[in-house]
């Protein structure tokens, strides 16, 4: 009984750090419609704060503790909805969504870039020089009192400000209807910055209790967040009641897990990490979840590829990965050669984030399958290995896919999340089992081979070779998911993304596109494990877990996920352009941890991507051939004298880019001069605004005045306000 007591203690006390930062998550999701992917992160950069206040530099425990939380983390929230939140009125929950997740891989590369990894930092708890409080069954920390006793004031006090005052009504009707919120005198901005603000200082009470029990590292305190999400969800986002529920049945699930959890048992060791999002997962698919509150008409908008622009895109990776294998050594095309191995794991997004408009963050998870699989059914090269691979991914997949079809927008997120944290955390870390007569065999001792493929005679047995395969195959896939776009399940993936509700109308069942969409694109990033399986010749499970693929997901849709581009911005971003300037030294190197982050929290501006920007940049120069043609002869000429060893890697970099630059220039002063009219220098035609562009005061007098409505357009202020006075 006294075991039984104390490990209640003990899960009393986590269920209430996950409460305090599950009632955060509620907050700024009932309040702003903002699910913040960061809020752990923001809970750890509190932490790490704290411990540099209290301990490096020896301030009292209260005054850090007052600082933390009532001057750092409410500025710190003002500060992200003024510059970042606010701009996501009107985007879809996949660009949301990647905000977010890129504040989370921003603050984490903030945190390591301030303070050094790999260094001890421990951190004492509040009162651990006093004895024990004694209950007469048991025994309870102050600590731990203070923990229970800060999340029923948590809980208490957000009852009473979002029912009993009128700025928390204020906070629940602006996310239902902001219009409506306003002509009731709300002002939606301040209310939005308020909720941000407490929010932030909710999840730095959470960072601050938990760190010392653990270790003071940011990603580890950053993925606590992922245990709160269950409590979050038994509130479905809302109910703090519920959500206080929810981390109780979470607390007790570890507490009683650490104390009854055999410890011998290699099949069970991993299991308590991998409980709460298990819960997690369980909680999405048995409570029921509300509609999602997004009534705004999307600013996202892609254009179908076209045959031209596919083959352009093919040809020229396959170019690309040519210069690649004769410039660099063996060591570097390992390197960059995951642009195209991995790029087809992002290539696997565009279906499904794309054009169907389905959010999944575990295709990394279904990439690590196909390695997997292909390894062990790839003995001698046999190519049957990498459609194994294939195979296996998409099943999984489907079997992801059937119970959480019915899931959309964050719960699916959510629900995928999970399910790759619980591959990284427990599956992947099982030893060989046996169901009936199959034999199941994942991870050998933390890694497994992936032999070279062999097809037709020829082996791709060097770094050379299986770069080249990657890039052939990541313009073959490139071709065929741009294809999928005018197909009928294409176009059917694209209607369920812009309205289900006029689906449903018009009788289409979306249980089989949306389980076909999931087993294709869950097939495609196998196959893209399966070639980064063989291009590192052994893989483990690290190198598939959720916050190596993040930054994957969140660069597809940087780009633009409804772009078969996307997949190669997102490629050349992460697996060329930092390694090329990682070697630039070791400052530049902890730069770009954080540099996936500030790319992602830019998308509210431009919600379509930056393809699109860069296709309009280099517009002149696609439609005029002489120069085109003249450019491409410059480039070759530019390779030859580097193969030459005229000069190294980095002047021809250079005078590469300085050749596509100076022939778009050339490119545009022609076409100026042929035709003044046809490069305005203006912004984008009429008919686009509120599709493309943003709506704004000047652009509204632009369409009245086009549309002779002078009597209206002269009553049009510049005060960031229209005010329409009849004339």
């Amino acid at each position: 009984m006294d075991k039984f007591l104390i490990f209640t203690i003990v899960g009393l006390s986590l269920a209430a750090i996950y409460a305090v930062i599950a009632t955060g998550l509620v907050l700024t999701y009932t309040t702003t419609g903002i699910f913040n992917f960061a809020h752990g992160a923001i809970g750890m950069l509190a932490a790490f704060m704290y411990w540099q206040l209290r301990f490096d530099w020896g301030w009292p425990t209260w005054l850090a503790v007052v600082v933390v939380l009532f001057v750092v983390a409410p500025i710190f929230g003002f500060f992200l909805e003024a510059t970042i939140i606010r701009r996501l009125v009107g985007t879809s929950e996949a660009t949301k969504l990647v905000v977010s997740i890129s504040l989370l891989i921003g603050l984490i590369g903030l945190a390591n870039l301030i303070w050094s990894p790999g260094e001890s930092r421990p951190m004492g708890k509040f009162f651990e020089s006093h004895k024990p409080i004694d209950l007469g069954v048991t025994t309870i920390t102050y600590h731990q009192a203070i923990t229970m006793g800060t999340a029923i004031v948590v809980a208490v006090g957000l009852r009473f400000l979002l029912y009993r005052t009128r700025m928390g009504v204020s906070m629940r009707a602006n996310v239902d209807d902001r219009t409506l919120a306003v002509l009731n005198g709300a002002q939606p901005d301040r209310i939005a910055m308020l909720s941000w603000a407490v929010g932030c200082s909710l999840a730095a009470v959470g960072g601050i209790l938990i760190a010392p029990s653990l270790t003071l590292e940011p990603i580890s305190l950053s993925l606590l967040i992922v245990n709160a999400y269950a409590a979050a969800i038994f509130g479905r986002l809302r109910s703090l009641p519920l959500t206080f529920l929810g981390a109780i049945i979470v607390g007790l699930t570890e507490g009683y897990l650490v104390g009854y959890l055999p410890g011998d048992n290699q099949y069970l060791a991993s299991l308590r990490p991998a409980a709460a999002v298990i819960i997690l997962f369980i909680a999405l698919l048995v409570v029921p979840n509300p509609r999602l509150r997004t009534r705004t008409q999307l600013r996202e908008w892609f254009p179908p590829p076209s045959a031209s622009g596919l083959l352009l895109l093919g040809g020229f990776v396959i170019a690309a990965g040519f210069v690649l294998i004769t410039t660099v050594d063996a060591t570097s095309q390992i390197t960059y050669g995951q642009i195209f191995s991995l790029g087809i794991v992002a290539l696997s997004l565009v279906p499904l984030v794309g054009y169907a408009g389905q959010i999944s963050l575990a295709q990394l998870t279904f990439g690590g399958i196909g390695a997997v699989a292909a390894g062990h059914h790839m003995a001698g090269g046999n190519p049957v290995g990498i459609l194994v691979g294939v195979l296996v991914a998409a099943l999984v997949g489907g079997l992801v896919a059937l119970p959480v079809v019915r899931l959309s927008g964050i719960y699916l997120a959510l629900a995928t999340a999970a399910f790759g944290v619980a591959l990284d955390r427990w599956i992947f870390n099982l030893p060989d089992f046996d169901i009936g007569p199959v034999h199941f065999s994942i991870f050998q001792l933390g890694s497994t081979n992936v032999p070279p493929l062999k097809l037709f005679g020829y082996e791709f047995d060097t770094p050379s070779r299986t770069l080249m395969l990657a890039a052939v195959a990541f313009a073959i896939v490139a071709g065929l998911v741009g294809g999928l776009r005018f197909t009928r399940l294409g176009r059917q993936l694209v209607a369920m993304r812009d309205s289900e509700a006029a689906c449903a109308t018009f009788g289409l069942n979306l249980l089989w596109p949306r389980l076909g969409v999931f087993m294709l694109s869950a097939g495609i990033a196998g196959l893209g494990g399966a070639i980064y399986g063989m291009q590192l010749g052994a893989v483990s499970p690290e190198r598939f877990n959720l916050v190596a693929g993040l930054p994957i997901f969140v660069l597809v849709v940087v780009g633009g996920a409804g772009l078969v581009g996307a997949a190669l911005f997102a490629g050349v971003s992460l697996y060329g352009l930092l390694p090329l300037t990682a070697a630039l030294g070791a400052f530049v190197a902890k730069i770009n941890t954080v540099t996936p982050g500030l790319t992602g929290v830019g998308l509210g501006r431009n919600p379509s991507g930056v393809v699109p920007l860069m296709q309009e940049g280099v517009a002149p120069i696609r439609r005029d051939r002489p120069v085109l043609i003249g450019a491409i002869g410059a480039a070759v000429v530019v390779y030859v004298l580097r193969r030459l060893d005229v000069y190294g890697n980095w002047p021809f970099v250079i005078l590469l880019f300085l050749c596509l630059a100076v022939g778009n220039e050339v490119a545009r002063r022609r076409l100026i001069k042929k035709d003044p009219a046809a490069v305005p220098d203006k912004p984008p035609e009429l008919e686009w605004v509120g599709i493309t562009t943003p709506w704004t005061p000047e652009r509204l007098v632009e369409v009245e005045e086009a549309l002779q409505l002078d009597s209206f357009a002269s009553a049009v202020s510049y005060d960031g306000e229209v005010n329409r006075v009849p004339s």
